[in-house]
């Protein structure tokens, strides 16, 4: 295996199927499926889920919601998918824990690294739930703040995409796929594959990261094996 330790990032809407609200049971249990057959190759996984499908914090000032509260909201979004995820993890056989940035037992264990770092080195998936534990920081920056803390190999983002493109390739039938980039490429050319505290922590850390089509099936295994999976950046 290419990678020993990832954290794979994947987005609420991911996991809420077709639509993006709401959990999807079938589609948990596919990425569950996935995660498990790297998890049983002796690679240790964290895990950040966003919480879109629920609520988003952002979206939520629009309609007079307190930006506080509702980043809040949307922090609490993420721990119901995380435990979501975690009991399908499970049914694939699979140890795995909803560990929280604030105190939430008996829902959650408090995040504490080097207790993940334990848990994953004994085959444990670890689910991070809660972003930062602060509002103004999306779940992005929460992965890549996870990845760099965890000393994670690389930061993969599963998306709806295969990659990272010029433009948006669902609007775009001529979008230019970049099957390797730099951070400051994706900086300068707006990209917004991840928000710009997510990149620059991933590029002061020299923190390679992955975006690809979680979607694929058997995507993941073949990333992690080393073969050309989606795009990188890198420094």
């Amino acid at each position: 295996m290419k990678y020993k330790r990832i954290l794979l990032k994947l987005s609420g809407e991911a996991i809420g199927g077709a639509d993006g609200v709401g959990l999807d049971e079938d589609v948990m249990k596919r990425y569950a499926f996935e995660i498990a057959q790297v998890v049983k190759k002796g690679v240790q996984v964290a895990i950040v889920i966003g919480g879109g499908n629920i609520f988003r914090g952002l979206a939520g000032t629009e309609r007079g919601f307190d930006r506080v509260r509702g980043d809040q909201m949307g922090m609490l979004a993420t721990v119901i998918n995380s435990i979501g995820m975690s009991l399908s993890l499970r049914n694939e056989g699979v140890n795995a824990e909803v560990f929280t940035s604030t105190p939430m037992r008996p829902m959650a264990k408090y995040y504490m690294r080097d207790e993940v770092l334990d848990y994953m080195a004994n085959g444990g998936v670890a689910l991070i739930a809660g972003g930062t534990g602060n509002p103004f920081f999306t779940t992005d920056s929460a992965s890549a703040l996870r990845a760099c803390e965890l000393g994670a190999d690389a930061l993969l983002k599963g998306t709806k995409v295969d990659g990272v493109y010029n433009c948006d390739p669902k609007k775009h039938p001529d979008a230019v796929k970049y099957p390797a980039l730099t951070f400051d490429k994706a900086l300068d050319e707006n990209l917004r594959v991840m928000d710009q505290t997510a990149f620059t922590l991933c590029k002061e850390n020299n923190m390679p990261v992955i975006v690809f089509n979680a979607g694929n099936e058997g995507d993941l295994v073949r990333l992690i094996g080393g073969e050309q999976i989606g795009s990188i950046i890198t420094n």
